[in-house]
């Protein structure tokens, strides 16, 4: 008996000594070391927040049906762009795709260097009318008030839109030669599709453009968001879910509701659905485990002692991860029912019941797949599953590119308290129209995010810093400077 104990307790030391071994060892601070910190371009910040202010006054907004859409709102967010910036406008060609989505192209003298793509849009959501009581300050004021730029599309996206137009016009102001040709493309409907973009990507493709890197909208710079770092994480996105819309119908007899059936059309869509979410999709590590990667060296022991020794916990792990909706659906593909539809009237069965699920798709997971999983968990025949507006898959960006290393070493130059890190965006952006002209496409806006915060996109309450602001000035202004002067790799 003491002979089995003796052994229990060597094994459980040695196995603790492993343990804390890897979690000392595994993790290695591949961070950009900052030699010489980005002195800042002098910009006249005041104009430029007044820039913003205005064009989150012009309200943009994209509507699914197209009837809704307001030209004039796109047309006067045009000329207000033309008068800001006078010299973009002189000395770029700017080029109008789907009526209302604009690309700036900044030729370079080096035709050996490929081009550099700069990815925003115009549009926004549309604001709840019932909600509007609910917001602070008018959603389409543009209020500064006490250092906050306050309104729909001060974060999504008209701060990526603005901060590169003040970098450009600077640019020129300066008299500065681009080596590399430079492009911004802006579409009018990233919230409803993306017409624009594609309109924009399908001349890219005729004119066989290939570009070194393409920067999106995406990740930024997230404050408590990662358990257990004190330092803020830029979070930079390497790739991101695709999409697909999937209908479950069920059909029936119909009738009057006096005489319904075992079974109605509409309680066999709900026990789909049920049965769907008790069901969730199967998880995977990848894209924490290369946050971890990046980030491991800087969390506490107790974080890194299980990222480092997956073999052992990456279950328990996944577990934590699954616990809350954001975390989870890092982790997996997820679908949410988001539309339903049955009978029109009270006292009428319906004869057929429909519910759309929007399922955002983790790298790696296939439709097939998807729709395969949906048929096992649901185990009805009853219920006919159709998709309709799929995604491309996302690529997965590498890390060891110029463009993610310029992106890197910019965010750290401006702040080497800040980490940097690649992670999976969940949502969709105008760069997955881009895929065939790369292999690097990264999304990320330099402002600072909360939990808070990151629900005010979409949400109530929109807004920005001031100070934030002129961080992703001089975030952008960095990144177009470096990348039209030709430079090819970071020290």
């Amino acid at each position: 008996m003491k002979k089995i104990l003796l052994f229990i307790v060597t094994i459980l030391i040695v196995l603790s000594l492993v343990l804390f071994y890897r979690a000392n060892t595994v993790f290695e601070n591949h961070q950009y070391q900052v030699k010489v910190p980005l002195s800042p371009v002098i910009l006249d910040e005041d104009a430029a927040i007044e820039h913003l202010s205005k064009a989150i006054q012009i309200a943009t907004v994209s509507h699914e049906n197209k009837s809704k859409i307001e030209d004039t709102a796109f047309q006067t967010f045009h000329q207000y762009l033309a008068e800001a910036f006078p010299l973009v406008h002189a000395q770029l060609e700017v080029k109008t795709f789907a009526k209302h989505s604009l690309l700036y192209h900044l030729k370079g003298q080096n035709s050996q260097l490929k081009p550099v793509l700069f990815v925003g849009h115009l549009d926004v959501i549309a604001v709840n009318q019932q909600a509007q009581s609910r917001w602070q300050q008018p959603p389409f004021s543009g209020k500064v008030i006490d250092g906050v730029i306050w309104g729909r599309g001060a974060l999504d996206n008209k701060i990526s839109v603005m901060a590169l137009m003040e970098s450009m016009e600077q640019f020129l102001a300066k008299n500065q030669v681009a080596q590399r040709d430079i492009y911004f493309a802006f579409g009018h409907n990233k919230e409803t599709g993306g017409e624009g973009a594609k309109a924009i990507a399908t001349y890219f493709a005729e004119q066989n453009m290939q570009f070194e890197f393409i920067l999106d909208e995406g990740g930024a710079v997230t404050k408590e968001i990662i358990p257990g770092t004190e330092h803020p994480v830029a979070l930079v996105g390497v790739a991101e879910k695709s999409f697909v819309n999937i209908t479950l119908k069920v059909a029936g007899q119909g009738g009057h509701s006096s005489q319904p059936p075992l079974e109605t059309t509409a309680a066999i869509l709900a026990k789909a659905i049920v049965n769907l979410e008790d069901k969730p999709f199967t998880p995977h590590i990848k894209f924490f485990d290369l946050m971890f990667q990046n980030i491991g060296y800087a969390l506490p022991v107790t974080n890194r002692l299980a990222m480092a020794n997956l073999w052992l916990f990456e279950p328990l792990i996944l577990d934590r991860l699954l616990d809350q909706s954001y975390s989870a659906a890092s982790v997996r593909t997820t679908a949410a029912t988001t539309m339903l539809q049955a009978s029109d009237k009270s006292n009428v069965l319906p004869i057929q019941a429909s519910a759309v699920m929007n399922v955002r798709i983790y790298p790696g997971d296939t439709l097939e797949g998807i729709i395969a999983h949906m048929q096992k968990a649901i185990n009805d025949p009853r219920v006919i599953i159709s998709s309709e507006v799929a995604s491309e898959e996302s690529l997965v960006s590498s890390t060891e590119t110029l463009g993610y290393k310029l992106i890197e070493s910019t965010i750290r130059r401006i702040d080497d308290n800040i980490l940097v890190s690649p992670y999976l965006v969940q949502g969709a952006t105008d760069s997955r129209h881009y895929q065939k002209m790369t292999d690097s496409i990264y999304r990320f806006i330099m402002v600072t995010l909360d939990a808070k915060s990151f629900r005010q996109i979409h949400g109530l309450n929109e807004q920005v810093s001031t100070q934030d602001y002129r961080n992703a000035l001089q975030f952008y202004y960095a990144m177009l400077e470096q990348s039209a002067s030709g430079v090819t790799s970071i020290d």
